[in-house]
């Protein structure tokens, strides 16, 4: 029998104790993700979709036009803390596949890794930090990530969909 099992027990609740109170134990910020589409035919708009960039991004967001796609990534929140964030995903679609990949945004004007012929962004280039692949009709899948301040982008890779619309960004605040 441990001799001292009592102070063991007082000594381990009392650490117990200050870890729950303490500010750097905080859960982490969760976004909740909806990938969606305007159904199985949203595909049929790929042959119009002109080829993007970060200048077209930032034109599109700033004049609300990203949301008019056939295509789409709705996050609950547009702003989270830096620190852990824990991505919840789920495939609201009724017919497509889709999946939500997290890269950085450079500052000034760089140009985003976008290869056109794959109709995809080079995700080694974009600087992939994590994704929840490939879910099914319905499904849903977590991610979760250490970010530091700066702005993220959220999209989906699959083949055309990140040019119908299917992207979003996030800022990370200090």
């Amino acid at each position: 029998m441990p001799r001292f099992p009592k102070m063991a027990l007082m000594l381990s609740t009392g650490i117990l104790m200050l870890a729950a109170s303490s500010p750097a134990v905080l859960a982490a910020t969760t976004v909740q993700v909806r990938l969606w589409d305007k159904g199985e035919h949203a595909m049929d708009m790929l042959s119009r979709a002109r080829p993007m960039n970060m200048a077209r991004m930032h034109s599109m967001m700033m004049s609300g036009g990203m949301m008019m796609g056939p295509m789409g990534i709705t996050a609950s929140v547009t702003e989270v803390p830096a620190g852990e964030v824990t991505f919840s995903v789920t495939n609201a679609s009724t017919g497509l596949l889709h999946e939500m990949v997290i890269s950085p945004v450079p500052g000034g004007t760089t140009e985003l890794p976008y290869l056109q012929e794959e109709m995809q962004v080079d995700e080694d280039a974009a600087g992939n930090l994590g994704e929840v692949e490939e879910l099914d009709v319905g499904k849903s899948g977590r991610l979760t990530v250490t970010l530091t301040p700066g702005v993220y982008l959220l999209y989906c890779n699959i083949p055309g969909h990140y040019a119908l619309g299917m992207w979003t960004l996030i800022t990370v605040a200090p």
